[in-house]
């Protein structure tokens, strides 16, 4: 039995919502509410309360929300005789924590604001663990045609064009950072006036359920999105293909990293114990429960296994 101090992805997710204050406005509705339509949700978070003896993991939501913690995290805990407190959130949010030393130890996907986190010396090194890749999902009858799109950026352009509902997570999230870059690429700035843009400030599992409801085109980790897939009886994948080896779009190729706190930085972080943790996560064995998982279910892992170990080891 897992023993972290958390719920289920979703409850997990509203749970932390009463949490935040959202800087200027209430906090960002749930699922069922329609969106808001601001293109950003700046949250501040609650101070994360540190247990004598247990390791704080500051992690995004999609390792939350695919149940990949769930599966692997209690090999840990019991290897160890400790408790691991997850706080899954955004990966902006999550770095924010560990610069507060709020956190003992991220696992997170923008990489860009890792190499930086680490260039500040928050962090002493940030490892390779893992990846899977972004895809575009919307409406099954796909009225955009984004499927016959030639990359992520022609894909957000059609939509744009025709004005069709998109979904964004809006939470600084390393998603969030991957979107805006592809926005970007297309030449386009959402703002709050384009009322088909909706950013909602959730997490994965939530925004693809809102996109499930409105019918809307949303950008997933291929991860979470498989992992949710009989919720999401409205979507398909639009852009990706069934499977990473047939996304076209190498750019949305999705890398994970883990980093644990530098203490010289934050004395209060139980650095030893992440390290543990580092090295159990790019361990060849964990490696191999991260490469497994999913396979039986979906035909293919929602995770691909990366870390240095791993791969000297094929």
């Amino acid at each position: 039995m897992v023993r972290m101090k958390r719920a289920p992805p979703l409850i997990c997710l509203v749970s932390l919502l009463l949490q935040l204050t959202l800087a200027g406005c209430s906090p960002a509705p749930a699922p069922t509410v329609a969106a808001p339509t601001a293109t950003t949700a700046t949250a501040t978070l609650a101070p994360v309360v540190r247990q004598p003896g247990e390791l704080l993991l500051a992690t995004t939501t999609s390792t939350a929300d695919s149940g990949l913690l769930t599966f692997i995290l209690p090999v840990f805990e019991k290897a160890n005789n400790v408790k691991v407190n997850v706080v899954a959130v955004g990966t902006g949010q999550a770095i924010e924590i560990g610069r507060k030393g709020d956190a003992d130890v991220l696992l997170v996907h923008a990489r860009a604001q890792e190499d930086k986190f680490v260039a500040d010396g928050e962090a002493k090194e940030r490892f390779d663990v893992m990846y899977n890749d972004f895809i575009i999902v919307g409406p099954k009858n796909d009225p955009v045609k984004v499927a016959g799109t030639k990359g992520a950026a022609d894909a957000f352009k059609a939509i744009a064009a025709a004005q069709a509902t998109f979904v964004s997570r809006g939470d600084k999230s390393g998603t969030n950072t991957k979107e805006l870059a592809i926005w970007a690429s297309a030449k386009i700035t959402p703002t709050k006036e384009m009322k088909w843009y909706n950013a909602i400030g959730q997490g994965m599992g939530d925004t693809l359920l809102f996109s499930n409801e409105q019918q809307g085109y949303t950008l997933s980790d291929r991860g979470t999105y498989l992992s949710m897939q009989d919720k999401l009886t409205g979507l398909t994948i639009v852009f990706g293909g069934q499977k990473l080896a047939d996304n076209q779009d190498k750019l949305l190729l999705n890398p994970y990293g883990v980093m644990a706190v530098n203490p010289a930085r934050h004395p209060a972080v139980n650095y030893d114990l992440a390290m543990k943790f580092v090295n159990w996560i790019l361990s060849v064995d964990t490696q191999k429960l991260i490469a497994g998982y999913g396979v039986d279910k979906y035909g293919q892992p929602l995770f691909y296994a990366n870390s240095a170990q791993y791969q000297a080891a094929q």
